[in-house]
């Protein structure tokens, strides 16, 4: 049987497509875990261009969940290699609903964490995804997420009780 992701590096769109559903919600989560919100849009725009020009040069093709993952981590070093420190503030963002304060707060916590525990983490209470679905897709092992999501857990309650 022919895999999506074979179908992609043959140039079906229709196929990166559906990999773009498929992995959308991990890329969203690793880079809300590294950049500010309001860059999250664009850099997963810039994720999905790269992954679409680069997908023929892909040797495995079971790996393009961590494949893609790299290049979303990467996007987000990138962008802070280059972030100004100061911006103007879009009439888009203007318009937008603010996050609830304690919403603000669970992701400056989460923010505080480090890297694996950070990605893991978003991609379990934001994205909402399994701890088996984040294995799958960024190429980690069960156990690494499994662990990841304890131990990050286990300190982002210490944070949380800290600051009340």
């Amino acid at each position: 049987m022919d895999s999506i992701v074979s179908q992609a590096q043959r140039g079906d769109r229709g196929a990166f497509a559906r990999l773009y559903e498929q992995y959308a919600r991990m890329v969203h989560g690793i880079l809300l875990a590294r950049v500010p919100r309001c860059e999250v849009d664009d850099l997963m725009q810039d994720v999905f261009l790269a992954a679409l020009r680069r997908v023929a040069s892909l040797r495995q093709q079971d790996a393009f969940g961590g494949w893609l993952a790299m290049i979303a981590r990467n996007h987000a070093t990138d962008y802070h290699r280059r972030a100004p420190k100061t911006a103007e503030i879009e009439e888009g963002l203007l318009r937008q609903d603010a996050p609830s304060p304690e919403a603000v707060g669970v992701m400056d916590a989460i923010h505080s964490l480090p890297d694996a525990y950070r990605e893991t983490l978003t991609l379990r209470l934001v994205e909402g995804l399994t701890g088996p679905e984040i294995a799958e897709q960024t190429g980690l092992t069960p156990d690494s997420v499994r662990v990841n999501l304890h131990r990050g857990m286990k300190l982002l309650r210490e944070k949380l009780e800290g600051s009340k």
